[in-house]
């Protein structure tokens, strides 16, 4: 928990950065760089290591991120330093949040039984966006089990409109009525 709350207030201040310097998009790619370092176990450990000065991490990691802008080196070493670069996947996950809210996007992971076409993706997205009133951006993923309908997860709510729950519930609705 403690770490989301410091992943929230790493993103904000990136965030704030990134609008004032008006490099929304650049910092989003140089954390979804940044964010997949953790699983490079050997370059991960090389900047973690104390013996190792600012400037030699610095050009360690323009070398393997040539893209990578100056604040988010920075970032990284300041993360480093403070032994909290594995917070980096989770300030990735809350920057895009905040992105994501001052665009006015919703993401959504929808749940289907068959895969989507992609123009019932563009319908869905269009739907979900008439009831969110925001722009909304599906993920999906197929599940069998569900039989028919769709499952769609977003800002902590759930709409079930699988076969599978409907039919859970006309089982429960029959087992209960008296013979």
């Amino acid at each position: 928990m403690a770490n989301t709350a410091q992943a929230k207030r790493y993103a904000q201040a990136v965030f704030l950065i990134a609008r004032e310097k008006r490099e929304l998009d650049r910092w989003l790619e140089d954390l979804r760089s940044l964010s997949v370092l953790e699983h490079n176990d050997a370059f991960f450990k090389a900047l973690e290591t104390p013996n190792l000065s600012f400037d030699d991490k610095s050009r360690l990691l323009r070398d393997r991120y040539p893209a990578l802008g100056a604040l988010a080196v920075n970032l990284v070493n300041l993360l480093i330093e403070r032994r909290r670069a594995v917070i980096l996947p989770q300030i990735f996950q809350e920057y895009q949040k905040l992105l994501d809210g001052h665009r006015g996007v919703q993401r959504a992971e929808v749940v289907t039984a068959v895969a989507l076409t992609q123009e019932d993706q563009l319908d869905l997205e269009r739907r979900l966006s008439e009831i969110t009133g925001r722009n909304v951006v599906i993920t999906s993923k197929v599940d069998a089990s569900l039989i028919g309908g769709v499952v769609a997860r977003f800002d902590g709510k759930l709409l079930d409109g699988s076969t599978k729950s409907r039919l859970e519930a006309l089982r429960k609705q029959i087992a209960g009525t008296p013979k």
